[in-house]
């Protein structure tokens, strides 16, 4: 693990996650209430021993940025860091916007260019999952392996939005089709099911094997292949021409994994965290998630009814507030007899010392959100109903303070809900 660093890649615009990206990249959307996208993969890292990580940002990177800057330091003797590589113009040939996952590694391969890096492994900012790479890497060594793909089992129809590989029964990859659409190009790629039992995993009725957009390269092949072409991205080009011509392995996972790249799959992630048993547990001391500590004080309620919910800390709950099946964020003050069921509330960046108008950055009494996401800073007034009653999958005209999304309400970050405000008739 000492000679392998990590590569981040932040994503591009994130327009599926619109409106949470519109003001801040896909990694640094909040996630569980307290952690943002990003803290999965450096916390994975951070576990698994690789102290030296890189972040790859472009789109709208400032909250990103501080957030990493105000999370990650490391003492001078650790010889750990993470650091940020944002794109930028050098006097390079063609260094300017990436223009795709393997054109965001080329434009920063010299800082891979030293003594003692062997290994590089290549990660998402926006994957919800725990794992270790040491076991991934253990794997690419003892196969000898060039590139290594981290791959799970998947059932047809999730195959069809993923990159899936075929391999042989040493788990060598000998094909890959990126995003198959038809029955035939499933079927070249299907894996038999009693192959992956023999893995010791339950195939669960999947006989498809996708990659997890994870992988490890050796340094010096990932230098030739991306130095030697103009290939822009790594599941259209990359995989299909490096399987071709060098050994490329699968390590096999059965873990919780969710790329989450849509409003509805960030939303049921979130949710999923409140379960009794959740598939991804975030309490887990031997491998515990990192982010910013903020020194807030605890939660304090009275009179008040949870059931099913992550509370974070610095947070007043009023008396009859009735909790359901939600996230709440940090500093989220909810008042009196409030209603909130199977909605995410981001919480604050700070405490409204000043009370804003025409509502404080606070849930006003009498007011019921459910199945929404509540962005930061939001000031929603009394009296307040965020609930799509009529089941509309989305709004055609943008409003300035909410909007629907795959039916899902959302109200967009520092926005001010009025007093007796109604979704159903205001968007």
């Amino acid at each position: 693990m000492r000679n392998a660093v990590a590569l981040i890649l932040g994503g591009g615009r994130g327009t599926r996650l619109a409106p949470l990206t519109t003001i801040r990249s896909k990694p640094a959307v909040p996630l569980a209430g307290m952690y943002r996208l990003i803290d999965i993969p450096i916390s994975n890292c951070l576990n698994s021993g690789i102290s030296r990580v890189y972040v790859l940002t472009q789109f709208m990177s400032v909250s990103l940025h501080s957030h990493i800057r105000l999370t990650y330091s490391f003492d001078n003797f650790s010889g750990g860091f993470v650091e940020l590589l944002a794109a930028q113009e050098t006097l390079s040939d063609g260094s300017d916007w990436y223009q795709g996952t393997a054109d965001a590694v080329r434009k920063n391969l010299v800082y891979f260019n030293q003594h003692g890096i062997d290994y590089v492994v290549i990660l998402s900012g926006d994957q919800l999952y725990r794992m270790d790479y040491s076991e991934l890497i253990d794997t690419h060594i003892k196969s000898g392996a060039d590139v290594t793909l981290s791959c799970m089992p998947v059932s047809r129809d999730d195959a069809r939005g993923l990159g899936v590989v075929q391999v042989d029964d040493s788990g060598k990859v000998n094909g890959f089709v990126e995003k198959p659409q038809t029955d035939e190009e499933i079927e070249s790629v299907a894996t038999d099911p009693e192959w992956i039992k023999g893995k010791g995993i339950d195939p669960k009725g999947r006989d498809c094997i996708a990659s997890m957009g994870i992988y490890v390269f050796n340094r010096d092949l990932l230098f030739d292949v991306l130095s030697e072409t103009d290939y822009t991205d790594f599941g259209k080009e990359v995989f299909p021409q490096t399987i071709n011509t060098h050994h490329v392995q699968m390590h096999l996972f059965d873990g919780y994994w969710e790329d989450i790249g849509t409003i509805r799959s960030f939303y049921e992630s979130n949710l999923s965290l409140c379960a009794k048993e959740p598939e991804f547990d975030l309490f887990q001391p031997a491998a515990p998630i990192y982010t910013r500590a903020r020194f807030l004080p605890p939660t304090r309620m009275s009179g008040a009814t949870v059931k099913g919910s992550l509370i974070s800390n610095g947070c007043f709950i009023g008396d009859g507030a009735v909790i359901e099946n939600s996230v709440i964020g940090l500093r989220t003050i909810v008042g009196e007899n409030v209603t909130i069921k199977d909605s995410i509330i981001m919480g604050g960046d700070f405490y409204d010392a000043d009370k804003r108008k025409p509502a404080p950055m606070e849930i006003g009494s009498g007011s019921v959100i459910e199945g929404a996401i509540i962005d930061k800073n939001v000031c929603v007034g009394k009296n307040v109903k965020v609930v799509n009653s009529s089941n509309r999958d989305q709004t055609d005209l943008e409003h300035p303070a909410c909007v629907i999304r795959e039916g899902i309400p959302i109200v967009v970050k520092n926005a001010v809900l009025p007093d007796n405000w109604d979704i159903e008739k205001e968007v």
